[in-house]
């Protein structure tokens, strides 16, 4: 809970507004959103950018790694975001080098949070999707689909990805309304 003290402090700063970055990490590909959320008597969302990042398969992994900062570098020093809201490693058992391999990404993108001052959120697949479509256990299908309605954004424009940064992003803001 500090980390959502911090921000309340802060919060009487920012003018009701707060800008969200949802990170999808991945090292084939890895998913973002940008939002900002006003709060208040005429409360909206506004989707600022989403998009994805493919580091070139063939390269060597630091390389595929330095994509991925370097890009994320870039769209938080055009943002500015208040809060990056990363996805909770899961991992399963039966494969645990992906978990490792996620972690090196995972591992810059902390790095860029602490280099540009931004505060770091963590939620869990099941709770963004409980938030967002009310079930715990709904598809990445049913949760693009909220995302798209939510920010009222064509259907099938975003990427599987990319939907699900902005349902990290779009779930913070709803469950940390100040």
């Amino acid at each position: 809970m500090p980390i959502l003290i911090s921000l309340m402090k802060r919060w009487k700063n920012l003018r009701n507004k707060i800008t969200i970055l949802g990170v999808d990490p991945g090292l084939k590909t890895t998913g973002y959103g940008v939002i900002e959320i006003s709060y208040g008597p005429d409360e909206r969302v506004t989707l600022l950018e989403a998009g994805t990042i493919h580091p070139k398969q063939q390269d060597v992994l630091e390389n595929r790694i330095n994509t991925v900062y370097q890009n994320l570098g870039d769209i938080i020093r055009q943002y500015t975001p208040h809060v990056l809201v990363l996805e909770k490693l899961y991992a399963h058992y039966k494969h645990p080098t992906t978990a490792c391999l996620l972690g090196h990404v995972r591992g810059v993108i902390c790095l860029l949070c602490a280099h540009h001052q931004v505060e770091l959120v963590e939620h869990s697949v099941k709770r963004v999707r409980k938030s967002l479509v009310g079930n715990g256990n709904a598809t990445k299908q049913q949760t693009q689909r909220a995302v798209e309605r939510i920010l009222s954004v064509p259907e099938r424009k975003l990427a599987l990805d990319a939907s699900d940064a902005l349902a990290l992003a779009l779930a913070f803001g709803y469950m940390n309304k100040f």
